[in-house]
């Protein structure tokens, strides 16, 4: 009889091999099978151990394989990661010239190559709101290379191609929100570059005074600080200077003489600046009406700007009625300090709602709150007393974020609250993020709440944090004649929102309108003034000053004729003015570039709400290149 051993192997048939062998002839056949079922290892070993002595009188002796033991892995051996290119901003110079309202500012800003090779450099940096530039220059080795504006493909096409043949071409482009990307190249070892950018900016006016805002808060957006930063800027004023100072930077001022001041200001190892800001007012204040034209040529039709601001006392009036909307965003991103803030910022302004008495109907409200749903304080405007306040603060408590952003839905249910067109209406539209549930396209969004919005309210958007959809905030408001704010992840929400309210606590006219009026003018004839923004006429707050730019087809004397409720009485004022026959110098050569701003913002409404259309392109793009403006169409190249 014959004994069958099972051991391991590594021929071909497979990792086992059978081994036979044969017993001792001592007859003791039953015990060496009773000796190898003591030491079979598991009741597999068993169990073939009695199938093999069915079939013959042999025995079977597991032996299990070892693991193999695997191979070493690979080593995998890092890859260099590239080093970005070294250079640094060394300089920002900027030299800005304001008279009256109009601001002319140079910037330049000096690049330096700390690498041992040749980079390209780049800087993101913002303008403020409507600002047009109207020049680019770069400066290799004291010469001189004027920009020039071209269509946005071209101009990077030319620039790719020159930077391939190791020229020195600078780009500047358009990327969004008044932001701007200088991009120079080559930049050699140690060497510097020096870009000149120009614009011109009509500042805004309030309470008789007028803000000069410089952007220097540039550094978040490159990563790089700027070793020095210095502006300069020099104020001239019609009327005798009342006040000069800064609420953002310890600056000095030189007063020369009553209508002439010089403001600078040096900063070293710039990594996050504040916007610097500097306020300055006359003695006469702005009341009144001021229209500056320009008509470079008989034969063309010219342009306007009016600045309007009525001297309207309310000191004895009763407080206008109003009704205020609030739409808070109480979606996942907003938990933590945010939804703290914007539910402080709210108790803030329901505490300070005029409430019903004797003397004054008492102003409406209500609160829309949403995430992925859309929630309402009461399914009806509330009229403000001590009692519905007091719920409405409760109310506030309770909300808290989480979950996503349905912004459409959310409007919609605010506008369609307002039903009232015999008072001023508002709402004031909070939220940190991007529409991600209900409908998504900005475009749809801000035309399905201008259907909503039936009795003209006035829409103030506050974007929180740096990943807002600032695009839809900003249509939003211009649909809507208000405007749109914006505060950083470490300011106070509160703060801002309570500045708003106290100028639109008390609005002082409503439901305002121009118009135009010529002597001899004839029905018969078209419009004598035309395409005027901004469209609507918003309302006018206290202290507040209203721009207003177009175009004129007959010069002249005229009346400007504004009509408007005050304390819900009808109230008309009347002002002269005067339409330039020709223009005898280019001073007032910006107004032209103000108009073209506007009517470039509400082409590119257009395209974005109906599509494309090859005709509004190529009046975008011919009023661009005419008149110097930076837009998604168009960039600035010099080489």
């Amino acid at each position: 009889m014959r004994a069958t051993q099972c051991t391991p192997a590594t021929t071909r048939s497979g990792p086992w091999r059978i081994r036979t062998r044969s017993p001792r002839r001592t007859g003791a056949t039953r015990d060496a099978r009773r000796l190898a079922v003591r030491t079979i290892r598991g009741w597999l070993c068993a169990f073939i151990v009695l199938l093999a002595a069915t079939k013959a009188p042999s025995q079977v002796i597991i032996i299990p394989p070892r693991p193999p033991i695997p191979p070493p892995r690979p080593i995998p051996i890092p890859r260099p990661i590239p080093r970005p290119p070294q250079f640094e901003i060394d300089r920002v110079d900027v030299h800005a010239r304001v008279r009256d309202q109009v601001a002319r500012v140079q910037v330049e800003q000096i690049f330096r190559n700390t690498d041992h090779r040749v980079v390209e450099a780049q800087f993101l940096f913002p303008l403020p709101p409507g600002a047009a530039i109207t020049g680019l220059t770069l400066m290799v080795d004291g010469k001189e290379i004027p920009g020039k504006l071209l269509k946005k493909d071209e101009a990077r096409r030319i620039y790719e191609q020159i930077v391939r043949k190791h020229r020195d071409p600078a780009l500047l482009e358009y990327v969004g929100r008044d932001l701007y990307q200088t991009s120079v190249f080559p930049v050699p070892p140690g060497k510097q570059r020096r870009v000149e950018l120009r614009y011109t900016h009509l500042l805004s006016a309030q309470d008789g005074l007028i803000d000069f805002v410089l952007p220097v808060g540039t550094a978040k957006h490159t990563g790089r600080p700027i070793k020095r930063l210095t502006l300069e800027l020099a104020i001239e004023t019609t009327q005798p200077l009342k006040t000069v100072y800064s609420p953002s930077h310890d600056v000095s001022v030189k007063r020369p003489d009553e209508h002439r001041a010089l403001v600078t200001l040096t900063l070293h190892d710039v990594a996050a600046p504040d916007d610097v800001r500097v306020l300055f007012g006359v003695k006469e204040g702005l009341l009144g009406a001021h229209l500056l034209s320009y008509r470079p040529q008989r034969d063309a039709d010219g342009y306007f700007l009016l600045l309007v601001a009525p001297d309207i006392h309310q000191a004895d009036r009763t407080p206008t009625a109003k009704t205020i909307v609030f739409v808070i965003d109480r979606s996942g991103s907003m938990s933590g300090t945010k939804i703290q803030q914007a539910r402080e910022a709210l108790k803030f302004v329901l505490q300070r709602l005029n409430r019903r008495s004797e003397k004054h109907p008492g102003d409406l409200f209500n609160i829309v709150a949403y995430d992925a749903q859309v929630e309402s304080f009461r399914p009806e405007l509330q009229r403000a007393d001590d009692k519905t306040i007091a719920q409405a603060l409760a109310f506030v408590d309770g909300i808290h974020a989480g979950g996503s952003t349905n912004i459409d839905g959310a409007l919609k249910t605010a506008f369609g609250m307002l039903h009232d067109t015999g008072r001023p209406s508002y709402v004031v539209f909070l939220t940190d993020g991007l529409p991600t549930v209900g409908e998504q396209n900005e475009m749809r969004i801000t035309e399905n709440s201008r259907q909503a919005n039936r009795v003209k309210a006035r829409l103030f958007a506050f974007g929180v944090g740096f990943d807002v959809n600032s695009r839809l905030l900003d249509r939003l408001a211009r649909a809507h004649g208000g405007v749109s704010l914006y505060v950083r992840p470490n300011e106070n929400i509160e703060e801002h929102v309570a500045r708003l309210y106290n100028r639109i606590a008390a609005p002082v006219m409503t439901d305002v309108a121009l118009r135009f009026e010529f002597d001899g003018q004839k029905d018969t004839e078209p419009p004598p003034v035309y395409r005027v923004y901004p469209k609507p006429v918003p309302d006018l707050f206290r202290g507040e000053q209203l721009v207003v730019v177009g175009r004129y087809r007959r010069p002249g004397a005229a009346r400007v004729v504004m009509t408007g409720r005050i304390a819900g009485e009808e109230q008309r004022f009347a002002f002269p003015v005067r339409f330039e026959d020709l223009s005898r110098d280019d001073s007032h050569s910006f107004v032209e570039t103000l108009w073209a701003v506007r009517r470039i913002g509400e082409i590119i409404d257009e395209l974005d709400l109906h599509g494309h259309n090859q005709e509004l392109v190529d009046e975008l793009v011919r009023l661009a290149l005419k008149h110097g403006i930076v837009t998604p169409y168009t960039s600035f190249l010099a080489n």
